[in-house]
């Protein structure tokens, strides 16, 4: 079976590295955007299948 722990943490990890590195200048603020609600998404996913387990 496929361990989602790791693979979210893995994603989350990098795409948060990934905004850390990226420069906080207008040219950058659409990638920033997408990859924020991606992680914010991922969590709300992750949360919500640890609670119905």
């Amino acid at each position: 079976m496929a361990d989602y722990q790791k693979m979210y943490y893995i994603m989350c990890s990098a795409a948060s590295e990934a905004l850390d590195m990226l420069p906080a200048v207008a040219e950058n603020e659409s990638v920033r955007g997408v990859l924020q609600l991606a992680l914010l998404e991922a969590e709300e996913i992750y949360l919500s299948a640890e609670k119905n387990e």
